[in-house]
Parts: C-alpha cells; sequence; structure tokens
C-alpha cells in the first residue's frame, strides 16, 4: 500500500491493489500441519497411481518417510512385496470409479524389511471437474484398529445391553448417558433422567452417592466396590435397595494433561442377597440368644428370676422395653372380663435389668380391646403401631394403653403352659425402631414359651382352671 493511502489522501490509481501473497501462505503448509496431526496413516495417488501425499503417522508405522515414498510409482517393490503389488494396487485403485469408502486389509513392507497387517480405507479424490483424479488411503495397524473397535464395541454394549447398570455422571454430578437397566432401577426413562440432580432421582442415599462421585473425581476410582444403600421413588412408593457400585474416572484422551470429564458409575442391585444374608445373621443371633438365656435360666434357684433372666436376654437388639402381665384369679373363665397383673417390667426411663413387681396382685388399668388384653382373649400374637401419627398423638397413644411415653410399635405374645394361658409378654420399639414383623413375632411366640414355663414353675401363674 502506498504511502497516501496510509496517510488517507485518495487518488486515481482505482481500487487498492492486493497484497503480495506471503511466502508459504498458499495453503500448503495448512494442508501439511493437518495431514501430519492426524492420528491415521495417510497417503494419496493420483490418477496415475503415483504417491501424491505421505503424512508422518504413514512415516512411523511403514519407516518410510514422505521424501522416499512421494513420486513413487504405486507400492510396487518398496512398501509391498512385489508378488503382491498387482493385486494391492488394483483394489486400492478401484477406489477412484467406486462410490463412498472401501475397506481392506494388506501387509505392507517396512522399511526395514519387516511386515505389518493394516486395515485401509480408500475413495476417490475429484477434481474441479468433478472427474475422479486420484484416491486418498488411510490406513492403521489391524491390532490398533481392532482395540479402538472392541473400545467402542464394548462402550455400545455397556450402555444398550449390560445386565447392570451403567451411568456417565458429568463433572457437575448429573447423569449425561444412561443405559436401560440403570433407568430401569432408577424408575424413569432414559431421557427423562438426564441432567437431572442426583436428590431428585433418589428419595435416600444421594448424598452418599454424590460424596463418593466427588471422591473418584478428585482421586480417582476407589480400590474396590462399594456398597450403598438407597430410597428410589416408585408409582407405588419409596423402594429400599443395595446397589453394590463400582466406579472409574473418566479423562479425555485429547488433552495434554488429564482432564476430568465425570465418572462412569456401574452397579449391580444386590438388595434381596442382602437383605437374605441379613436375615440369616439376624436368626442366628436370636438363636444364641434363646441359648444363652436357657442356659443362664437353667442356674437360677429362683424361677421367678429365671423369668427376668429370658426377658433381658431377649431385649438385646429386638426391643426397646418389655413387661409381662399375668391373668388375675378367677378372670380367664371365659365368663368374666380378662384382668391382668403386671409382675415384671423393663425400666422405662434408662437402661438396666427388668425388675419383678405385682407383690399386691392389682389389676393394671387396662381397657378394652388393649392389645395384651386380645392376647389372652385370642391366644394368639397381637401387633399394634402408632402408625404415622404424630409426636404428641403417639405419646397420647401410648400412655392411654400404659406404656412408656416414647413407645410406638408393640408387639403381645401370649404365655401358654400346660395347656393353660398364663398372661402376655410385650415387646414395646420406639420412634427409631421399624415396626414389628411377622418374623418378629415368631421370634416373641418363642421367647414367650421359655416365659411361660419358668412362669408356671415360680407358682406366679393362678391356680388351674
Amino acid at each position: 500500500m502506498s504511502a497516501s493511502r496510509r496517510s488517507g489522501i485518495t487518488d486515481e490509481l482505482g481500487p487498492e491493489e492486493p497484497e503480495p501473497a506471503r511466502e508459504g501462505g498458499d495453503g500448503s503448509d495448512l494442508l501439511a500441519a493437518l495431514l501430519d496431526g492426524m492420528d491415521a496413516a495417510l497417503c494419496a495417488f493420483d490418477a496415475d497411481g503415483v504417491v501424491t501425499h505421505w503424512n508422518r503417522e504413514a512415516e512411523r508405522i511403514l519407516g518410510w518417510t514422505a521424501a522416499e515414498a512421494v513420486g513413487r510409482a504405486g507400492f510396487a517393490g518398496w512398501a509391498v512385496r512385489s508378488a503382491d503389488a498387482e493385486e494391492v494396487e488394483a483394489r486400492l485403485m478401484s477406489a477412484m470409479h467406486a462410490p463412498g469408502r472401501q475397506v481392506n486389509e494388506f501387509a505392507l513392507l517396512t522399511k526395514d524389511g519387516g511386515r505389518v497387517l493394516v486395515r485401509t480405507q480408500s475413495a476417490a479424490v475429484h477434481g474441479p471437474d468433478g472427474k475422479p483424479a486420484g484416491v486418498y488411503c488411510a490406513f492403521s495397524e489391524v491390532h490398533a484398529q481392532i482395540d479402538l473397535e472392541r473400545s467402542i464395541a464394548l462402550s455400545e454394549a455397556l450402555l444398550e445391553d449390560a445386565s447392570w447398570g451403567v451411568v456417565l455422571v458429568d463433572a457437575d454430578l448429573r447423569p449425561a448417558v444412561v443405559n436401560a437397566h440403570a433407568a430401569r432401577a432408577l424408575g424413569a426413562g432414559r431421557t427423562a433422567v438426564l441432567g437431572r440432580p442426583l436428590g431428585e432421582l433418589l428419595a435416600q442415599g444421594a448424598e452418599e452417592l454424590e460424596s463418593a462421585l466427588t471422591h473418584v473425581l478428585a482421586e480417582g476410582a476407589p480400590p474396590a466396590p462399594a456398597e450403598l444403600w438407597v430410597s428410589v421413588r416408585t408409582p407405588e412408593g419409596e423402594r429400599r435397595r443395595c446397589w453394590r457400585s463400582g466406579f472409574v474416572r473418566l479423562a479425555s484422551p485429547l488433552a495434554e494433561e488429564p482432564v476430568p470429564l465425570g465418572v462412569g458409575w456401574m452397579f449391580q442391585d444386590v438388595t434381596e442377597a442382602r437383605q437374605g444374608e441379613q436375615e440369616a445373621s439376624l436368626l442366628r443371633f436370636r438363636a444364641q440368644q434363646l441359648h444363652r438365656a436357657a442356659r443362664a435360666a437353667a442356674e437360677c434357684e429362683d424361677p421367678a428370676e429365671a423369668v427376668t433372666v429370658h426377658l433381658d436376654f431377649a431385649l438385646a437388639g429386638f426391643a426397646d422395653h418389655a413387661l409381662i402381665d399375668r391373668v388375675a384369679e378367677g378372670t380367664a373363665d371365659g365368663t368374666a372380663r380378662v384382668r391382668l397383673v403386671r409382675i415384671a417390667a423393663t425400666p422405662s426411663g434408662s437402661p438396666g435389668p427388668s425388675r419383678l413387681a405385682g407383690q399386691a396382685g392389682l389389676p393394671v388399668r387396662y381397657g378394652d380391646g388393649h392389645p395384651a388384653v386380645q392376647c389372652v382373649e385370642r391366644c394368639g400374637s397381637v401387633r399394634a403401631s402408632a402408625g404415622a401419627a404424630g409426636a404428641e398423638a403417639a405419646r397420647t397413644w401410648a400412655l392411654s394403653r400404659q406404656w412408656p411415653a416414647d413407645t410406638v410399635h408393640a408387639l403381645c405374645a401370649v404365655l401358654r403352659s400346660r395347656g393353660r394361658t398364663l398372661g402376655a409378654v410385650t415387646f414395646l420399639r420406639g420412634a427409631g425402631r421399624n415396626p414389628f414383623e411377622r418374623a418378629d413375632a415368631m421370634y416373641a411366640e418363642d421367647v414367650a414359651t421359655h416365659i411361660a414355663t419358668a412362669l408356671d414353675l415360680a407358682n406366679l401363674a393362678p391356680d388351674d382352671h
């Protein structure tokens, strides 16, 4: 540009002349950089089969430099055995007149005389007039290609057909990809869970899961799988599930330094197995408690003391409080209203051993329909619960039944010995425990059998009737 142009003065030279092209600015440097930067080996042939391009990856695989390769007519005598050259060149050049890409496998020669099996993708190169002007060929070692295909196939299989849940979680701890199994486990569609916080997908356990994911992002994969208990929202309500989970940190393979893309989370539902193990462990513990209680009671000189021994052993891990009521004399003949007398109970304030009571023989103020009364009348176990009542309503419910104020769940088991109904044993749980279930009732009935035997032996029951 002239000085007058730079100073803003106009003249009559007409449109501004283009500046001369800079050295190397014709795009050849850019093309060379693109070719050399490719992860795949690439070569190109003109219409006569002469090599026109050869990048660094091709040099790495075969050992021939671009200066040695460009300008050669085909591969014969240097990159392919002479016996195979005609067939190889024919298959490569056939791509010039074929639609799309062609895939072939060839054995090429390295500069040092070795052989390398490569997989090629060839396609036609068209000139400005649209006619075929040559062929380009991208190739890579077969084992590297197979490794890549295996990785892609594995990823697709995990995200489609895997029999366990697979979730790819992004760096913000939100699901980015979910397979069908995981979507079913989360109780939603595959697209419905994407991008949503885990707290919206799980009723309980989201904090523990997010903590595990954060740890993996910061420290890497843990050395062993972890078992997480969660509650999943479903149309039928919340479901408690145990997921055996494995985690791997995902990093970009294209970055010079590892850049976390998120976490791969794989899990399998092991709820039934864990519940089975817990039930078996609970059964073993309860059987051991019954055995220990029987041996301890056998050492008691006073059968009444044996009653409290059985009660104390039964409480461990089973209930918070317990009490025993015997049938008052003259009230279990089927004609009079059942009256019960308290003979033993655990402290309601602080933990401690059971204490004998009821020496005065005064009946407990149980109303009609009380669970303990129903238990005696039916000669069977009775379960009761305050349900979803508030704290104050639950307190009123417990006090009206002559139970400690913190009681929320109750289980009454009948005491029978020698064909007679002697009374009832009642186990009580607070708000921190689950309601009594059928398995709990069976255990309470076993305990009641031992207590009834000791009670009958202690002559604390009423006379035969």
